[in-house]
């Protein structure tokens, strides 16, 4: 069971570019098991790529930053961020 505390909020991201097939969502989930964050990545039918995370809020701005600059082989055009409140529906991170 993971303990919150008033610092734990949650994020959206949605990452538009060239972000499919380029190990975008690998490169997510690695940093966001790094940063001990939960959630889930995964590709839209639009080509884009779908971030939700909980956490602390500094570890969510970090993954952000990561996701604007996405692994070597991707390109990402730009980044819609939406914050929520956290709801602690996750027990880890995962790739969908």
């Amino acid at each position: 069971m993971v303990i919150s505390n008033k610092n734990d909020t949650a994020i959206k991201i949605v990452v538009k570019g060239y972000v499919q097939g380029v190990g975008f969502r690998y490169f997510i989930a690695r940093a966001a098991n790094e940063l001990g964050l939960n959630g889930y990545v995964k590709n839209l039918f639009t080509g884009d790529v779908e971030i939700y995370a909980e956490g602390r809020k500094e570890f969510l701005e970090d993954l952000a930053k990561k996701a604007k600059l996405g692994p070597s082989h991707s390109h990402v055009d730009s980044i819609k961020i939406e914050w929520l409140e956290f709801k602690n529906k996750y027990n880890n991170f995962e790739i969908r």
